[in-house]
């Protein structure tokens, strides 16, 4: 029976809708992952090594052998094995790199491919290709993620909850200061672990249907237009600008130490994978290590890109 009365909740957020209306909605892109697996009965996996060990670790989950490959100076995949029967390559868009052509190419090639676009937010499906994509490494949600696939579950999952995972995020957002709730977001991260395969939940659907994405998907191209302006001459990564980028690579020596300069100065730079800097290969090492994937999302302008350049400069210099 439908409630009547009492306190007032969340409400509906105006908005145009959903990027990515058509697809299926998830909780999470490793769980995105998970569904393909068993909807398509996936029986290994070729993942490249120069990855988070959320992959590796869900495929244990999942009960899936899995075999690493290496990438090139580039990031594009350095592999010519024959697949298996059941077995699908999965081919990794680092900083929205591919072209729709390459993935066509992969797609030619061994045709049982899943593309993460995880870094490609607004970088579209091709017909035919289960494609990956995850919400809140683009925009300001606890969860989520997007499945472009043409095989179904047989079974309808359960809708998540998101409500206990937005503690960091309204916090933020209140406060405007990350470092009182990077715990909290530290332990949103590590919850997606073990978090059942779901479809989105209602309040992640709400905030998604509300969002500009002209705008971010402009902002984010402005901004990365202006670091590369101040910063591309000293950049030794040589890469184009994708549509709405995830974040400006900016390659240099002892990257571990600038990004911790750079946080003394209040410019927060993640280290993507870390778990590579023990145990990848020498370029996945220098890759993990010095790549340093500078901030240049929505919430930023020009004027924010070259605060951030004149730090950065600083701190090589």
């Amino acid at each position: 029976m439908k409630e009547i009365g009492g306190y007032l909740e969340f409400e509906t957020l105006p908005g145009s809708g959903e990027y990515y209306s058509n697809l299926i909605a998830l909780n999470s892109g490793r769980n995105a992952l998970a569904y393909l697996i068993q909807a398509k009965h996936i029986q290994k996996l070729y993942i490249p090594g120069f990855l988070c060990d959320t992959i590796p670790l869900l495929c244990e989950r999942e009960h899936i052998p899995f075999e690493h490959y290496d990438i090139d100076v580039q990031f594009r995949p350095v592999f010519e094995k024959e697949l298996e029967l059941g077995a699908y390559f999965y081919l990794v868009d680092y900083y929205g790199q591919l072209s729709d052509e390459e993935i066509l190419f992969w797609k030619q090639k061994y045709d049982r491919l899943i593309v993460d676009q995880v870094q490609a937010f607004f970088q579209k499906p091709l017909d035919g290709i289960d494609t990956i994509y995850s919400c809140r490494k683009f925009l300001g949600v606890p969860d989520g993620a997007y499945l472009a696939t043409d095989t179904f579950m047989e079974e309808p999952l359960p809708v998540d909850v998101s409500a206990s995972r937005m503690n960091h995020v309204l916090g933020r957002f209140d406060t405007g200061n990350a470092r009182d709730y990077y715990t909290a977001s530290q332990e949103n991260n590590r919850g997606f672990l073990d978090l059942e395969l779901r479809v989105m939940s209602r309040l992640t659907h709400n905030i998604l249907g509300a969002v500009d994405y002209a705008y971010v998907q402009a902002a984010r191209e402005r901004n990365y237009a202006v670091l590369e302006s101040v910063l591309g001459s000293k950049n030794a990564l040589k890469l184009k600008m994708p549509v709405g980028p995830f974040a400006y690579p900016f390659y240099c020596r002892n990257g571990l130490q600038v990004k911790k300069e750079l946080a003394q100065k209040g410019v927060f730079v993640p280290t993507l994978w870390p778990n590579i800097l023990e145990q990848g290969n020498e370029l996945e090492r220098d890759y993990a290590a010095n790549i340093l994937p500078l901030p240049c999302d929505q919430r930023y302008d020009s004027n924010d890109m070259l605060r951030v350049a004149e730090e950065v400069l600083q701190c090589i210099d």
